[in-house]
């Protein structure tokens, strides 16, 4: 490969990274491409793997000279690659969102962000603006015949899965109300009550907090349809991204965290920084019963949970009593404040990630826990078809260190039985993202199948991606993609097997 980032080993390689390399992936998308052809600079497209891989993550950063505060404020932009009898086409497309719209026009931004992003202006441009900019940045999925672009405080957008064309905001055939929050991470059941579906939420904030459950069907005629719901209220304020689910359950982790939203209303700070952990109040699990499960209809079941702060979960199961739920913990919530450079930010003073499991005995109401790693990571996954059940194995993005918070530069295979690890480093000067696995057709084996991942390669400034096999971690194929795509957040795999 020219000019090439990756450099494979099972080894640990130096911690050392260059800031500037990681730091140039935050960078605006310059073009969107329509099927353009990709050709293997190393290895094979395998002839088996039949599907598309979307990805979703900011793709706007900047205009005018004037810079997010936080990626996560960028607009949403759609990556696509489409995989045939060995071929690989890849398509991009912003999500034409409203406020996209006007700010393309404009030249300039026009509202402010979640996460800090401000107006030009200063605080008095920026006082007692509370319109939230639905930003479609965070996931994107499929579920019947739409394409999905998620932003959770609010509705998704629709997309054309094909064209990436933006058909406009969706409320699900009327499911949700107009800017009614909806996830941006939702869970899909291989199909535990007799068929797949897509479990997913919403939750309105406030002194006391509001879980509304959903779950649609994926297939045959009624795709896309609302199979179920509940709504169950909760005291206190709830920050929930992710959850978990059971056959039984669905399980969230309500984190302690304090709100204070004056300096928001003020236009000094955006909503999310102006959230902390609380050191006055406890975290919760709370167990929604699922409706089709053992316990439908009962109300929740509420447990203490431990110290720190969770954005994502693994994976969990219910066993002999108990419910397990993996989960990756902080120590606290990792914010960037008014004054920081989130280009320049300095990983030594941020809290480090750690997958940890949390056992929940249902019957003697206690909780407990244990390490499952000592290293730092993210966007931890299970083979798709062990989401709620028992899984032996779990793929995830991890710092290149072994101890301490650093970017995410190589990939580990984790067996959550014996704890042996395989690792696939992109290090020194490459950058990992969510891994997604792409299970074999028809095989019934947790770990036959490969490991797609977006890779920032620090020496071209550009995206590559990678397939890996999911056995060993071993190489199947790298392509240089013709586009630099920023530092994203989730996707989805739609096989047309």
């Amino acid at each position: 490969m020219s000019q090439s980032a990756l450099q494979p080993s099972s080894k640990k390689a130096s911690s050392d990274f260059d800031q500037q390399d990681w730091a140039s992936a935050y960078c605006n998308v310059q073009e969107e491409l329509t099927n353009k052809e990709l050709i293997p600079q190393k290895g094979s497209i395998p002839t088996e793997l039949s599907g598309t891989i979307y990805r979703n993550g900011p793709g706007r950063l900047e205009r005018n000279g004037h810079w997010v505060h936080h990626p996560f404020d960028g607009d949403g932009m759609i990556t696509a690659l489409e995989f045939n009898n060995g071929q690989a086409t890849l398509s991009n497309r912003f999500v034409r969102t409203k406020a996209w719209q006007e700010e393309e026009e404009a030249g300039r931004f026009l509202y402010r962000g979640v996460f800090g992003s401000m107006k030009p202006g200063g605080p008095i441009a920026n006082i007692f603006d509370l319109r939230l900019k639905n930003i479609a940045n965070t996931n994107v999925v499929r579920l019947g015949g739409q394409l999905l672009a998620l932003w959770e405080a609010s509705n998704p957008h629709s997309l054309d899965p094909k064209s990436l064309e933006t058909l406009g905001v969706s409320t699900l055939n009327g499911v949700l109300k107009t800017d009614e929050a909806f996830s941006a991470h939702p869970r899909f059941d291989p199909g535990h009550h007799k068929t797949p579906r897509m479990v997913t939420f919403g939750v309105k904030t406030g002194p006391k907090s509001t879980i509304r459950l959903m779950e649609f069907a994926t297939e045959g005629p009624h795709a896309g349809e609302l199979i179920n719901e509940r709504k169950d209220n909760f005291n206190g304020f709830a920050f929930l991204h992710d959850f978990a689910i059971t056959p039984n359950w669905a399980i969230f982790l309500q984190n302690s965290l304090d709100f204070n939203p004056l300096p928001f209303v003020l236009g000094q700070k955006g909503a999310a920084q102006c959230l902390s952990s609380s050191k006055n109040s406890q975290g919760k699990f709370l167990l929604i019963p699922r409706q089709n499960g053992d316990f439908a209809g009962e109300p929740p079941r509420i447990f203490e949970a431990p110290n720190g702060f969770v954005f994502h979960h693994l994976n969990a199961w219910e066993e002999e009593g108990s419910v397990f739920v993996d989960s990756i913990f902080y120590d606290s919530f990792p914010s960037i404040s008014p004054k920081d450079n989130f280009r320049a930010i300095d990983f030594e003073l941020l809290p480090e990630g750690l997958l940890t499991r949390c056992e929940i005995n249902l019957s003697k109401g206690e909780v407990s826990t244990s390490n499952l790693s000592q290293q730092c990571c993210e966007f931890a996954t299970v083979n798709p078809s062990k989401l709620g059940l028992k899984s032996s194995y779990a793929w995830m993005a991890i710092a290149e260190r072994s101890h301490g918070n650093g970017p995410l530069q190589a990939i580990k295979k984790l067996n959550l039985t014996n704890k042996d690890e395989k690792i696939w480093s992109a290090a020194p000067r490459g950058f990992v993202s969510e891994p997604l696995l792409l299970p074999k057709p028809n095989s019934e084996s947790e770990d036959d199948g490969w490991i797609n991942i977006f890779v920032w390669n620090g020496a071209r400034k550009a995206t590559d991606m990678v397939l890996l096999n999911a056995k060993d971690l071993s190489e199947e194929a790298i392509i240089e993609l013709p586009l630099s795509v920023p530092h994203g957040l989730h996707g989805c795999w739609a096989s047309t097997n």
